[in-house]
């Protein structure tokens, strides 16, 4: 009864994970499904294909392992954050395709919350900025837009979720609407230090609260998986949003304990402990978890490209086939040769916010290789995540001891090296990498007694490597102060041609 599995509910892909009561992978079973872009900035998912296939893989999951669900001891669930789905409470049936985090639609919208005046009740109550990438304008857009929706919510028909919602309905053949605390701060539509939808927030964005699921922590037992699925008996206990999950799997408990996830763009995560930290930064300040009646917070930093700058270079230019390949290219140079890459290839997130900034390369000369703009392009990754984690540690008051890392391109130990240097800290990679997945099933665990508290779960955490900064403090602040020039020649560039 010792294993645990991990519905991972991604933005291109659904990935059922097992894990044994060490909190080692036993099986995984993946899936992509499909993306529609119906108009420009907008981004929307097949609610059903997201349910249809989550299902699939997990059976697949279990299969594999050779495990009944009799053998599971219970179910946790992470997903992609603030994608929005409305459905009939009576059919299950969603009134449109789920609206995804990705999505601009709403931005007109958004810009008048911020002329209104409104940007400093939202930041007060939810820890975030008014922007589309949250879920509380995309449940207004979705009300406003489909035939009779607003009519039909205010009488109860419909329910309205973050993905964990949808999963979770569907998984109970629609006995439980619920979300966890993780995810409902997320929506930009609850009161971050209360824990509960706020009516001030509810009538400023017009989102009916009967629309709304009920709120619990982030590990608990919710309820069973129904009798006529394949997973039928399985209690469901564990729920978190991705980053959420991956700081939990990260065994991040201590307030100041922070973790990075490398992938197409970088979320960095620092706990701080019981209290909001607000940012001085324009970082944001949101849920780290919700265990019992505990409500813990973390900054996060976003960064929006990370690998896609090296998917840049392999695609755009060519001068790379595989992404892995940027490791053995850049390596062969000591350094970068004065050469900078900012890579805002879709403008600046955390802490800059800048969406006329412009991906720049500076201080090309005759001497330039692919090897030094390979390097240069690993750099200005790391520095985008030094920017981050200088704030962070301003905002919280305390200095990082160590940055546990993960996601894809956390393999690249030169590029681990790089972010050693850069912000003289040491940066630990873990054994098991599959922290995401990780957490969900930690949070899952400690509901049904798998693991009996969080400092067994911390004994079971284990570097797999780590890597401790090789150059001085004056080099890497030099690195650091010809960056940031190398920044401010990137910012605004596009303002004027538009």
């Amino acid at each position: 009864m010792g294993h645990i599995l991990a519905l991972d509910q991604g933005t291109t892909s659904s990935r059922a994970i097992v894990f044994d009561d060490a909190g080692q992978v036993v099986t995984v079973a993946q899936r992509e499904f499909k993306q529609f872009y119906p108009a420009p900035g907008q981004v929307e998912h097949d609610p059903l294909e997201i349910w249809n296939s989550q299902l699939d893989v997990a059976v697949e999951a279990l299969s594999k392992a050779k495990l009944k669900p009799a053998d599971v001891a219970a179910i946790g669930i992470t997903n992609q954050r603030e994608t929005i789905v409305v459905w009939d409470r009576e059919t299950g049936e969603p009134i449109h395709p789920a609206i995804v985090w990705q999505d601009r639609r709403t931005a007109s919208r958004c810009e008048q919350l911020q002329r209104d005046g409104h940007a400093e009740l939202i930041a007060e109550r939810t820890g975030l900025v008014i922007d589309p990438y949250f879920s509380s304008t995309k449940i207004a857009w979705l009300l406003d837009n489909v035939t009779e929706a607003r009519q039909r919510a205010e009488r109860g028909e419909l329910a309205a979720g973050t993905i964990d919602s949808w999963l979770v309905y569907n998984l109970t053949a629609g006995e439980l609407h619920l979300t966890d605390a993780t995810n409902a701060c997320r929506t930009q539509l609850m009161d971050i230090r209360r824990g509960e939808w706020d009516d001030e927030l509810l009538k400023l964005f017009d989102v009916p609260r009967s629309l709304l699921p009920e709120i619990h922590p982030s590990s608990e037992v919710y309820g069973k998986v129904a009798g006529s699925l394949d997973l039928a008996g399985i209690p469901i206990a564990g729920i978190a949003g991705d980053q959420h999950a991956a700081l939990f799997g990260q065994a991040c408990f201590e307030p100041g304990m922070a973790k990075n996830t490398y992938g197409t763009g970088c979320f960095a995560l620092m706990n701080t402990g019981t209290e909001v930290k607000p940012s001085e930064h324009k970082l944001l300040s949101t849920l780290a978890w919700q265990l019992d009646d505990q409500i813990e917070y973390a900054l996060e930093g976003s960064v929006f490209v990370a690998g896609a700058a090296v998917g840049w270079l392999r695609d755009g230019l060519g001068i790379i086939k595989k992404s892995s390949d940027i490791e053995e290219l850049a390596a062969k140079v000591k350094d970068s040769d004065g050469v900078y890459f900012v890579p805002a290839l879709t403008g600046l997130g955390a802490p800059y916010w800048d969406p006329y900034a412009r991906g720049t390369v500076v201080g090309l000369t005759r001497g330039t290789t692919a090897s030094h703009l390979a390097r240069a392009a690993l750099e200005g990754i790391v520095q985008q995540v030094a920017d981050v984690v200088e704030a962070m540690q301003s905002d919280a008051g305390c200095p990082l001891k160590e940055l546990r890392v993960d996601g894809g391109a956390s393999e690249n130990n030169l590029l681990m090296q790089l972010q050693a240097d850069l912000l003289q800290t040491p940066v630990v990679r873990p054994a098991v990498t599959e922290t995401t997945a990780l957490g969900a099933a930690y949070l899952a665990g400690l509901a049904v007694g798998t693991w009996p508290d969080r400092e067994t779960l911390h004994q079971q955490w284990h570097a797999e490597a780590r890597f401790e900064p090789k150059i001085s403090k004056d080099e890497a602040q030099g690195m650091r102060k010809q960056w940031r020039r190398a920044v401010e020649r990137s910012r605004d560039w596009a303002r004027e041609s538009e």
